[in-house]
């Protein structure tokens, strides 16, 4: 019966992994600045065969360690240069975090790992960073290992753990760069310190770990600032020092900011892992020892782990979503403690939690089924689609307030939940899509001009933003010139512009043919062909 049901967790762990981070890779194009750049990172990498310096445009880009492009480029090997390839890596990595976090509730606290392993793979800041391609998700799933590798070396004293645990953040650190030992650090000292236990930070400190971790984490650096004089003043200074301390990349938001990504980070768990961390912050107060003394010390350790990105990337002048997707799993494993407790005590969730719950866990379904008016609109309008996506998510939202209300109680918050996850994810996929694609992604616009040509010529770009610039460059793979910077091809090319700028683009490049080939509506952007120099006067 046990070997069955274990079967039964390891298929229902692969299905949901595999539709929530695996399925529909490619639905839509590459979208951002971050992710067709670091998936062009990648293949320029492949293409030198150099697994050592990040390349961009034929430059050194050393903003970010290799792990994300080690993963891409072995992605790229066996499946060839593709927007989905660029993607895999962050949806295997997380993959990896919830077969870990399975294996220590397993082993830790077993009878609820499948629960706890699949409210981590459906929350919605994890689901949104396994299905990209950026260095978020390895650094969470490598962080999230460390830590409960951690975890699991405190309870058990065995020193597996802790290499493991020591494995992990060395490979954490290639994802990017010290921020993972540095908040392990925090953590582990905060949790000894209220234990009482300085002797804990000690004993962590453990030789032959030190050893491996430098071991792994080491020889990639030392190989990059050889051959890479000012990696340390880019990566260390500039992306990593200066970045917290200032808003030199632009990204300042209120302190408050990671509060609210956090709440949305954990939809649909949102109210009861925020219960769940309210209540054990209450009993930590209250029994303050005790609890650290008892089983009850992981929960408290998971506060600290939710608590401490949050606070430090708050501290941070530079402020991103993905900054703090390493908390998340501390929330979700925190509820999963929270109603392994209560099916255990035998209880049942109260009406005022279930009702906001119910609310919460359905609500996703109503942009999921708006999102085309939503992309191609901006907005949210009132209509019969609408109205129909609100009853919809009123009706799934009472039949996960009745489900819980009946005898069922807790033991079906797992099952309730993930239906309006599954199908919001399918309906983003579904409906989505296309709109996505052709409004926030260059895909179909490469596609598009990719068609005029009887060869590849050259490409710039004038007035466009950075998320178009570097998604071209990488559906196109070729470094495209910029008008504003002077960078104006001197040979045949095409030029990306805004619409209706056919005018001021001749200006820029008087005495040459400019013909109008076409425009992008989604995008307002239009593109035409510019002769070399010397070749005859502009024309409209």
């Amino acid at each position: 019966m046990k070997t069955s049901r274990t079967s039964t967790d390891w298929l229902l762990l692969a299905g949901f992994c595999g539709f929530l981070f695996f399925f529909g890779l490619a639905y839509f194009g590459l979208i951002g600045a971050d992710e067709p750049r670091y998936a062009q990172v990648a293949r320029e990498m492949l293409a030198r065969h150099d697994w050592i310096t990040p390349t961009l445009g034929g430059q050194p880009w050393l903003e970010k360690p290799p792990l994300y492009y080690w993963q891409a480029m072995l992605a790229y090997s066996i499946f060839g240069v593709s927007d989905w390839a660029a993607r895999l890596p962050s949806a295997i990595d997380a993959t990896l975090m919830v077969v870990a976090v399975y294996l220590f509730l397993k082993r830790f606290r077993p009878g609820f790992e499948l629960d706890g392993a699949l409210m981590t793979a459906s929350a919605a800041g994890i689901i949104g960073f396994a299905r990209a391609a950026s260095t978020d998700m390895p650094l969470t799933a490598m962080f999230t290992i460390a830590l409960l590798a951690w975890y699991a070396w405190y309870e058990s004293e065995s020193k597996r753990h802790l290499a493991l645990f020591y494995c992990a953040l060395a490979l954490g650190v290639l994802a990017k760069g010290p921020v993972a030992p540095s908040l392990a650090a925090v953590i582990i000292v905060i949790f000894a310190v209220a234990k009482s236990d300085y002797r804990l930070v000690l004993r962590t400190l453990w030789i032959p770990g030190i050893l491996l971790f430098l071991a792994i984490a080491l020889p990639w650096h030392v190989a990059v600032q050889s051959k890479n004089p000012e990696f340390f003043r880019v990566f260390i200074l500039q992306h990593n020092l200066a970045r917290f301390g200032t808003n030199l990349y632009r990204h300042k938001e209120p302190f408050w900011y990671y509060v609210p990504i956090a709440l949305l980070g954990l939809i649909p768990w949102t109210v009861f892992a925020a219960m769940s961390c309210a209540e054990t912050i209450r009993v930590w107060w209250a029994e303050r020892q005790q609890m650290l003394k008892s089983e009850d010390a992981f929960n408290a350790f998971l506060v600290i782990w939710l608590a401490v990105p949050i606070i430090f990337f708050s501290l941070s002048q530079s402020k991103l979503p993905g900054y703090i997707v390493p908390a998340l799993p501390a929330g979700t494993l925190l509820l999963a403690e929270y109603v392994r407790r209560r099916i255990a005590d035998g209880e049942s969730p109260s009406l005022p939690l279930i009702i906001p719950h119910a609310i919460v866990a359905a609500s996703p379904i109503v942009p999921a089924l708006m999102i085309q008016y939503i992309v191609l609109q901006h907005r949210l309008p009132w209509g019969r689609a609408a109205a129909i996506s609100f009853v919809f998510a009123g009706l799934l939202a009472i039949g996960i307030a009745v489900t819980l209300r009946t005898n069922l109680g807790f033991g079906a918050l797992r099952f309730v939940t993930l239906v309006p996850v599954v199908l919001t994810v399918a309906a983003v996929l579904r409906l989505g899509s296309p709109a996505v694609d052709s409004t926030l992604s260059v895909r179909p616009l490469a596609i598009e001009i990719s068609h005029l040509e009887a060869k590849p010529l050259p490409l710039a770009v004038s007035g466009v933003s950075r998320e178009a610039e570097f998604g071209l460059a990488f559906y196109r793979n070729q470094v495209i010139d910029r008008y504003e910077y002077g960078q104006v091809p001197a040979g045949e090319h095409l030029l990306i512009a805004q619409e209706g700028s056919q005018t001021a683009m001749a200006k820029q490049v008087a005495g040459r043919r400019v013909s109008y080939l076409g425009s992008f509506a989604p995008q307002g952007l239009d593109y035409y062909w510019v002769s070399a120099a010397g070749m005859g006067q502009a024309s409209h």
